[in-house]
């Protein structure tokens, strides 16, 4: 990934429900209150990830204000062109581990996406054991990808073994105004498939 910028909404879980049921609501965060993101509910991945964990980010991943705060109900995530310890930009990386997981449901995010050639910003899960199992053994659910140099081109897409990076599985849609409105992606996970939305579109 290049570098990520974007606001995100808000952000919720519903456990699978007996059919005919309404879904319950496990698992959510509003943005709502000014300042540093929940540190009950987010964490960072600080550095370049050329530690095993990255993709040759030109950014660095940093947990400070000018990369990451919550103003006005949305959760602003704001790559700066800088140097900062060997980068030439830095950005801000948040993440659930060791705090949130959950095996089958619906996750949607409500997000205004970067433009421009060089953002990929992703918004994704992977399995809670990728420390004991490695990636792509893992499991790796791209709930959103959007690849600045493609407007309007929006992946989901599903990493596991033998199907991985080039050869995974997935699908795109083609949205307007990715970069000028908020749109609602999510990921409905069944044991038995995973079904990828925009704005209730199934694609």
């Amino acid at each position: 990934m290049k570098y990520i910028t974007g606001m995100i909404l808000a952000l919720l879980v519903s456990n699978m429900s007996p059919a005919g049921q309404p879904a319950r609501l496990v698992w959510s965060d509003e943005f709502n209150k000014d300042g540093a993101p929940d540190p009950a509910k987010w964490g960072y991945d600080i550095g370049t990830g050329h530690n095993g964990w990255g993709n040759q980010e030109a950014e660095y991943y940093t947990d400070r204000p000018q990369n990451v705060h919550i103003s006005n109900g949305t959760l602003k995530i704001t790559a700066v062109k800088e140097d900062y310890s060997g980068s030439s930009f830095t950005s801000a990386r948040l993440l659930t581990k060791d705090k949130f997981s959950f095996k089958y449901g619906k996750i949607e995010v409500r997000a205004k996406l970067p433009a421009g050639a060089g953002t990929w910003p992703a918004i994704w899960m992977l399995g809670s054991n990728i420390g004991a199992t490695g990636w792509p053994a893992s499991g790796e659910i791209d709930i959103m990808e959007h690849k600045g140099r493609e407007p309007g081109k929006i992946y989901g897409t599903v990493h596991h073994p033998h199907h991985s990076g080039a050869n995974a599985d997935g699908g795109t849609v083609m949205i307007q105004g990715e970069a000028t409105a908020f749109h609602t992606y999510s990921a409905d996970w069944s044991p038995s498939m995973i079904r990828f939305y925009v704005d209730d579109r199934l694609y």
